[in-house]
């Protein structure tokens, strides 16, 4: 028999307000490491490679997270799942502030990576209390808001931890965030919980999925070593393989995998997967590695760039992106996804390839970094939305998280790779890497990326209207 639910208790826009708060928040706690990764590296001691993996933590949590978010909040109902998750975004921005080491911070980065599978059950809300046309103004305000918060952590991240220090880069935004928290849990009204649909959440996925991740990671750092700890990467190499097996196993048999394995035998999943992992590994090198170059000292090769410097140079890029998601929707829908994603692919492929020849200038990497976040946008919108498109409404949400996982990986690796190029290259005794570290890197993403054609041009052209 089912339950008869209560109609929807209507918002008003101060709780709206609320949610534009913790978006405009939780963006700028999600920003603060990449301008000032390479002033991180010099406090806390690290290596290129730890860097790297300091930089896609947050992510992976996200990939991990975002999956089970909506199952939690049908079953809880959205408002709760979404106070006590940012309850564990606030615990995890307290615990990067006061981080005296690598290790507390990259505790803190996993906590903090709640946030994006958080973020979500505040359009579930909007959706859940106001009317259809309302709804996606406040959804797109929100969204806005988000993208704003991440520009504005960009820019302020630099001069807070040169000026304060490290520790209240993470405190201020953090402090946003429990602020925002408690307005909208005293503004937003209680949805009721969905009917849940039977089948529970695959907590051994889960589980066997971090491991996998975690391990993978490890891998890549560990790598540009390999000489000097042969055994330590043997050993890791199995355990990736023991994970990737058993997490295979798991999902094959799960009456609600958290990744549907069996999906990705249909073409247009495949080539999408295989797409943005592409992608997302040419985009993340740029991201890590274009930071990096801008730190390093000018009587080398580099720019000796600050942490407020890099902000301001990185935020060109920032616009981009936030450009390119609603012009790719609309490019999708009028010359169709492949054509698209052909045009990111080989616009990336280029910049990235012109960064290899030519970085000798800031306003290079800035117009390269700018190209190669637009390019990225353009590509995975027209991928999202292609890939939404081209399954049954009841598989959305399981064909979309294979490319939110399929996206992280491709941006971890990405990033781990350019760590280990730079730890590989760089002296004993220096802290400056080898200038063909940056040039080998830039060259490897580009290729890869244009590897990307041979998988496009199989694409189906997708719906033009």
């Amino acid at each position: 028999m089912t339950a008869t639910l209560a109609p929807p208790v209507g918002i008003g826009r101060a709780a709206v307000v609320a949610l534009g708060m913790l978006a405009v928040a939780t963006g700028a706690l999600e920003s603060v490491v990449t301008p000032t990764l390479p002033l991180l590296q010099r406090e806390l001691d690290m290596s290129p490679s730890e860097g790297a993996l300091l930089s896609i933590v947050l992510l992976i949590t996200g990939a991990l997270v975002t999956p089970i978010a909506g199952k939690l909040g049908d079953r809880y109902g959205g408002k709760r799942v979404l106070i006590r998750l940012m309850a564990v975004v606030s615990a995890g921005g307290l615990v990067s502030a006061s981080a005296p080491n690598l290790p507390v911070l990259l505790l803190g980065q996993v906590l903090q990576g709640v946030m994006v599978g958080a973020l979500p059950l505040s359009f579930i809300l909007v959706r859940e209390h106001l009317p259809e046309g309302s709804a996606k103004v406040a959804i797109g305000v929100v969204s806005g808001l988000f993208v704003g918060g991440g520009m504005a952590g960009t820019l302020s991240a630099g001069p807070v931890a040169e000026g304060l220090s490290r520790h209240w880069m993470f405190a201020l935004p953090t402090i946003a965030v429990i602020g925002s928290t408690l307005l909208v849990n005293r503004l937003m009204p209680l949805d009721e919980p969905r009917r849940p649909d039977g089948a529970g959440i695959d907590w051994p996925g889960l589980g066997l999925l971090s491991g996998t991740l975690v391990t993978l990671m490890l891998v890549l750092a560990v790598a540009p070593d390999i000489a000097s700890q042969p055994f330590v990467l043997g050993a890791l190499l199995l355990v990736l393989a023991a994970f990737a097996t058993a997490w295979t196993a798991v999902e094959r048999r799960a009456a609600a995998p958290m990744v549907d394995l069996r999906m990705l035998a249909r073409p247009a999943m495949w080539k999408s997967c295989v797409l943005t992992f592409v992608i997302c590994v040419g985009t993340s090198m740029a991201v890590y590695l274009v930071p990096q170059l801008f730190d390093v000292p000018t009587g080398a090769y580099g720019f000796g760039a600050g942490a407020t410097e890099i902000g301001f140079f990185l935020l060109p890029g920032a616009v981009a992106a936030s450009l390119a998601g609603p012009l790719g929707g609309i490019w999708a829908r009028r010359f169709g996804s492949r054509a698209v994603v052909t045009t990111g692919v080989v616009l990336m492929a280029a910049a990235l390839t012109a960064l290899a020849a030519v970085h000798c200038e800031v306003w290079h990497l800035v117009v390269g970094k700018m190209l190669i976040a637009f390019a990225n946008g353009l590509c995975v919108t027209a991928l999202v939305t292609g890939t939404a498109t081209s399954v049954d409404r009841g598989d959305t949400g399981i064909a979309t998280s294979l490319v939110l996982v399929t996206r992280v990986l491709g941006y971890a690796v990405g990033a781990q790779v350019g760590g280990a190029l730079l730890t590989a290259a760089t002296p004993a005794g220096s802290d400056v890497p080898a200038e063909s570290a940056f040039v080998t890197g830039f060259l490897i993403a580009g290729a890869v990326t244009a590897l990307a054609l041979l998988v496009t041009r199989t694409m189906s052209k997708g719906v033009k209207e």
